[in-house]
């Protein structure tokens, strides 16, 4: 794959996850919620390969004859962490990672950096890996001075401090935008506003593996079969 197509592909991928968030964010039923849920994990682990698949071959491009022509095989690689839970107070905004055995490297293995809009935190050889999060335009602006974090059993937290007690309906800009254009969508639309959900589940059903079609199958089925109880 040449580099324009990988760019194409990773940004297709990206904004399809970004618009099943968001209908994950409108579904009422938890068998529906669950059904996208998986769908987000699996386009979210097709875009962690392609990350992982871009480094290898940066990384291959040496030049003939180079002291670092020979593989490092201490070579640690980096995972983006994807799944994280999130809460707030007046004062701060907090993320919570569970990472299995966190508690058991040294504290100076896990760092941060935070900027008035952005942090990245990085868990260094964790199991042989980096684990990093890394948050880009946050809803609101943050005091980078204050915030904190600390290592839990089988978990970070991390305290990011607010400059106002402002409550935060998403976590950055983007999610907010996309949740309102969604909403605005629906508002407009005449039709029956569970059509888009519907349309996505038939497409995630053409498009599925087996185990895919029989999860939407069974959610379907059971449906259908309390419409009828009812």
């Amino acid at each position: 794959m040449d580099h324009v197509s990988f760019i194409l592909l990773f940004a297709e991928l990206k904004k399809d996850i970004d618009e099943l968030r968001s209908l994950e964010q409108q579904a009422t039923r938890q068998k529906i919620k669950g059904i996208i849920s998986i769908e987000i994990q699996k386009l979210t682990s097709e875009v962690v390969k392609l990350e992982e698949k871009s480094k290898f071959n940066s990384a291959s491009k040496i030049t003939p004859g180079s002291s670092t022509s020979l593989p490092n095989t201490n070579r640690r690689y980096e995972v983006k962490i994807n799944n994280y839970a999130w809460d707030q107070t007046n004062k701060f905004v907090k993320f919570y990672i569970t990472l299995k055995g966190v508690q058991d490297i040294p504290f100076e293995n896990v760092k941060g950096s935070f900027t008035k809009k952005s942090m990245e935190i990085v868990i260094e050889d964790l199991c042989g890996k980096d684990q990093v999060l890394r948050i880009t335009n946050f809803l609101k602006p943050i005091n980078p001075d204050q915030c904190t974090w600390k290592i839990k059993k089988d978990m970070v937290i991390i305290n990011v401090a607010k400059t106002s007690p402002d409550h935060w309906s998403h976590i950055t800009e983007w999610e907010k935008k996309a949740s309102d254009q969604k909403m605005a969508d629906i508002d407009t639309d005449k039709s029956d506003p569970a059509q888009g959900l519907m349309s996505l589940m038939k497409n995630m059903y053409d498009k599925g593996d087996d185990e895919m079609k029989r999860t939407i199958a069974k959610a379907w089925t059971e449906s259908q079969e309390k419409k009828q109880v009812q």
